[in-house]
């Protein structure tokens, strides 16, 4: 997107007959834009590893991103034809996995967090539900980030969240790390040898793993409404006063 934005504003002007001159990409903005325009497919032909990373880091960054289906057909190319290196697949989704969590935890602590302050009052969420949120991603944020991998929307969003809940960074890079390489190597390995397999395999336990995660939002959502009071109060025992950004508090 940005460097189609900059290859827009390279144009220039319209002559005066209302024509616009041709646009003359420079290589970093034809690569840029053809890696977010072609599929999984075309980008690892033309790529290699960096598509394997780019579309998995984009995911993790918090964009819906086929990045789960960069890594599985990356495998089973490296399977089918050994033109590709398994363990640098891996090594390019774990790195993809970690960059672009970290990417997305920096934009949700920083800016998710600062929009929460500002428009919460909004949607109901005042500054004891948001004692509430980071109370409850410091106990169990962990398992939230590691068992997010696995789970496609979860995958996408869970950095931004354990952000905008200011889930300490050392903790979150733990089991971000632990997550993202436990994820890369259960699926790669299991493309690398099941091949197209896998699809038929994964559909079912993906459907599973979907479901689960479902019963396990709804049941923790329950449990949230049912104990406010007494996790309001917890809350406000671990976070004594204002919080960041609010009247009393430190400035952001």
């Amino acid at each position: 997107m940005l460097a189609c934005t900059a290859a827009y504003l390279r144009v220039g002007c319209p002559s005066p007959d209302g024509r616009w001159p041709p646009v003359a990409l420079r290589g970093n903005d034809a690569s840029m834009i053809s890696l977010a325009l072609i599929g999984p497919k075309e980008a690892l032909a033309t790529y290699g590893y960096l598509a394997v990373f780019a579309f998995v880091g984009i995911e993790s960054l918090g964009v819906p991103f086929p990045g789960e289906t960069m890594l599985l057909t990356a495998a089973i190319y490296a399977g089918t034809t050994g033109n590709l290196s398994i363990a640098l697949v891996i090594a390019a989704a774990v790195a993809g996995a970690i960059v672009g969590d970290n990417a997305g935890f920096g934009i949700g602590y920083w800016g998710g967090y600062r929009l929460l302050v500002r428009y919460g009052k909004h949607l109901r969420l005042d500054q004891a539900k948001l004692k509430v949120g980071r109370y409850l991603f410091i106990r169990h944020g962990g398992k939230v980030v590691f068992f997010g991998r696995f789970v496609s929307i979860l995958r996408t969003y869970a950095a931004f969240l354990a952000g905008t809940n200011r889930m300490p960074w050392g903790r979150f890079l733990v089991f971000n790390a632990a997550g993202g390489i436990l994820w890369a190597t259960l699926y790669g390995l299991g493309a690398y040898y099941l091949g197209h397999e896998i699809e038929r395999v994964g559909k079912p336990v993906g459907i599973a793993i979907a479901v689960a995660a479902v019963i396990v939002v709804v049941a923790a959502l329950i449990f949230v409404r049912r104990s406010e009071s007494r996790l309001e109060a917890e809350a406000e025992r671990v976070f004594p006063g204002p919080l960041e950004g609010f009247p009393g508090g430190r400035p952001l």
